[in-house]
C-alpha cells in the first residue's frame, strides 16, 4: 500500500469519519483514516441501548480517568471516551443537540468569522435528515438521523407536564437555535439502529478506491519539514509505519488526545516540554489548557409505581420483551437509549439570559452511568451546568505516546459554577415536587432529604458528580492574538502549515448541550475549508509554473 497520500486524517470518531467521506467524494484526492481502535463489530454498538455495554468495554473504550480533582473530594472521575469506528459517537447517549444560537455567535465574537449561528447552520441543515420534516432550521436528506421518540412513558410525560406547570414551553424541536422548553430528546437512531458517523458517513465511502482506512494503528507522532506537517509515525499490531501527507495531516483524536499528540510532536506549552525532553518544534501554550466539561449530577428518585426500565430489566421476562420487541419492530427501550426527557432551563433566571442547565431524564436508576440498575423502580434527573466557568487541563506525563495524558477538570473551581449546580439540584427537586410527578414519586433516594444546605448540596455534588462525556476547548480556535489560540478560523494550527485541528478540542467555549452534532457540524465545514484551500494552492501553482519557465 502507498504510504503517501494527500490527506491524513487521525481519529476515526465523530469528525474523522466526516472528513474521510468528504475529502474522498469527488475522487481526487487520496485520504487515508487512521484509527487506533478496532472495527465496530462489537454489536451493542449498534443497539441503542447497548450504551450501558459499552461503558466499560476495554476494546471499544478508552476508559481514561482524570487526576484527583481537588474539587471533588480528590476523586478521579471516569472518563469514557470511543475507541472504535465511530469513536464516541459510537458509545455516546444518542443525543440530538446543537446548543443555542448564542454559543456560536460568542465564537464569532472572539475573532472567529465564519463560525456564528448563521454561518454554521446551512451546515447542521446539510448534515441531518430529520424527521420533523425540512424547515427554516432543519435539514432532510443528510447522512446523520435527527430521529423523534414515537413512544410515550408515563414518566417521561409527567416530567413533560411538571416542567410546563413550571412556565416551560413544550417543545418538539430543540435546535432552533433557541433551547428553552421541556420535552423528549430527539436521538441519532435509524430504524432502531444508533446512526454513529461510522455507519451515516464511513460505511457509504468504504468502497472508494481513494480511500483507505487503517484500524488498530495508534498515531504516535507527527512529522515536520521546518514548520509544514508532512506525515505521522503510527504503529499498528506492535509493527511501526510512516505514512506521508502531500497536502495536510488532519488531527480527529478528541480534546484529549489532539492535545496529547501535539505536545508528544513539540507543539504546546515550551517549559512542559522542555521538561520532558520534547524538542520545541513551535511553542504554542494554548495546546492542553482551556478544558472544559459538563459536569453531571444525578439525582434518583424511587418510583411508586412498577413503570420504570429498573422493572423490565429486573425480571427475565421483561428482558425477554424488551429484546423481542427489538427483534420483531425495531422498537421499545432496546431502541430508545437511556435518556428520553429533555429541559432546557434557567437555574438562575436573574442572571441567565438564555438556559443554563439541562436535564437528561431517563426512566431508570444506577449509582453510575451505564452501571446495575437499582432492586426498586426507580428514574434518575440527572442536571448539568451549560456554560461552565471552570477551566482545566490536559498534559503529556511522558514522551510514551501510550500512557494517557494528565486530565485535570477543575470542576467546581469557579464560584459561579458552583452557585449554578446547586441551583439546578434545587430545580430539580421542584420539578420532583411538581404535579403530576409528585404523585408518582415514592422517595428520593439520592441526595436523600436530610441534604438541604447549599453546602450540604454543594458536598453531594462533589462527593457524586462525574462527567456527563463533553470535555471540550483544549486546542482553543482563536485569533493569533489570543495568548491561548492554537487554530485559526480555518482550523490551521497557528505557525504550522500542512496541520488542522477537527474535533471538540478547537471548541473555545462550550456549547450548551451535548457535543456530537456540534463536531459534525464543525467537520462538515472544514472539509469545504480543506477544499477551498486546495483549490488555491492548486491556482497559485498553476500560475507560478508559467511564470518560473519564462524566467
Amino acid at each position: 500500500m502507498s504510504q503517501t497520500v494527500d490527506y491524513i486524517v487521525v481519529g476515526a470518531g465523530s469528525a474523522g469519519c466526516v472528513l474521510a467521506n468528504r475529502l474522498s467524494e469527488d475522487g481526487r484526492h487520496s485520504v487515508c483514516l487512521l484509527e487506533a481502535g478496532p472495527p465496530d463489530r462489537y454489536p451493542w454498538i449498534h443497539i441503542p441501548i447497548g450504551y450501558g455495554k459499552t461503558m466499560f468495554h476495554k476494546q471499544v473504550n478508552w476508559g481514561f480517568y482524570t487526576d484527583p480533582d481537588p474539587n471533588m473530594l480528590n476523586r478521579r472521575i471516569y472518563w469514557p471516551r470511543g475507541r472504535t469506528l465511530g469513536g464516541s459517537s459510537a458509545i455516546n447517549g444518542l443525543i440530538y443537540v446543537r446548543g443555542q444560537r448564542e454559543d456560536y455567535d460568542h465564537w464569532a465574537a472572539l475573532g472567529n468569522p465564519g463560525w456564528g449561528w448563521d454561518d454554521c447552520l446551512p451546515y447542521f441543515r446539510k448534515l441531518e435528515h430529520n424527521d420533523l420534516g425540512a424547515g427554516p432550521t432543519r435539514g432532510t436528506g443528510g447522512p446523520l438521523n435527527a430521529t423523534s421518540i414515537d413512544r410515550r412513558h408515563p414518566l417521561v410525560d409527567a416530567f413533560v407536564a411538571a416542567g410546563q406547570a413550571l412556565g416551560l414551553p413544550r417543545q418538539t424541536d430543540f435546535n432552533s437555535g433557541d433551547q428553552e422548553g421541556v420535552g423528549y430528546y430527539q436521538l441519532t437512531t435509524r430504524n432502531g439502529w444508533r446512526c454513529s458517523t461510522a455507519v451515516a458517513y464511513l460505511r457509504p465511502a468504504r468502497r472508494r478506491a481513494n480511500l483507505r482506512v487503517e484500524t488498530d494503528a495508534h498515531t504516535t507522532g507527527i512529522l515536520f519539514e521546518g514548520k509544514r506537517a508532512v506525515g505521522v509515525r503510527y504503529t499498528q499490531h506492535g509493527q511501526p509505519y510512516i505514512l506521508r501527507a502531500r497536502r495536510e495531516v488532519i488531527l480527529c483524536a478528541g480534546a484529549l488526545q489532539s492535545p496529547q499528540l501535539l505536545q508528544l510532536s513539540g507543539i504546546g506549552p515550551a517549559p512542559l516540554l522542555q521538561e520532558l525532553g520534547v524538542p520545541v518544534v513551535h511553542a504554542l501554550p494554548g495546546v492542553g489548557e482551556n478544558l472544559q466539561d459538563h459536569l453531571q449530577i444525578r439525582l434518583i428518585y424511587e418510583v411508586a409505581k412498577p413503570i420504570t426500565t429498573n422493572d423490565q430489566l429486573r425480571t427475565l421476562t421483561g428482558k425477554a420483551r424488551m429484546g423481542l420487541e427489538w427483534l420483531l419492530l425495531r422498537k421499545g427501550p432496546l431502541a430508545i437509549g437511556i435518556n428520553q426527557g429533555a429541559m432546557f432551563c434557567r437555574a438562575l433566571p436573574h442572571e441567565s439570559a438564555t438556559p443554563d442547565t439541562q436535564f437528561h431524564f431517563s426512566t431508570l436508576s444506577a449509582d453510575m452511568a451505564g452501571g446495575m440498575v437499582h432492586p426498586f423502580s426507580g428514574c434518575t434527573y440527572s442536571v448539568c451546568q451549560l456554560r461552565p466557568a471552570s477551566r482545566g487541563t490536559v498534559h503529556i506525563r511522558s514522551t510514551d505516546p501510550f500512557e494517557p495524558p494528565s486530565m485535570q477538570p477543575n470542576y467546581l473551581s469557579a464560584e459561579l459554577d458552583r452557585r449554578c449546580t446547586i441551583a439546578a439540584v434545587r430545580y430539580a427537586r421542584r420539578v420532583a415536587q411538581t404535579e403530576p410527578m409528585r404523585a408518582l414519586m415514592r422517595r428520593e433516594f439520592r441526595p436523600g432529604d436530610d441534604v438541604r444546605s447549599d453546602d450540604e448540596i454543594l458536598h453531594f455534588c462533589r462527593e457524586y458528580g462525574a462527567t456527563i462525556f463533553h470535555p471540550s476547548g483544549t486546542a482553543k480556535m482563536g485569533p493569533a492574538a489570543d495568548p491561548l489560540a492554537v487554530v485559526d478560523a480555518r482550523l490551521r494550527v497557528h505557525g504550522i502549515g500542512g496541520l488542522r485541528v477537527v474535533d471538540c478540542s478547537v471548541m473555545p467555549t462550550l456549547v450548551s448541550g451535548n457535543t456530537n452534532v456540534p463536531v459534525v457540524m464543525m467537520a462538515e465545514r472544514a472539509a469545504d475549508l480543506i477544499r477551498e484551500d486546495a483549490r488555491r494552492e492548486t491556482h497559485h501553482a498553476d500560475v507560478a509554473a508559467p511564470m518560473a519557465a519564462a524566467a
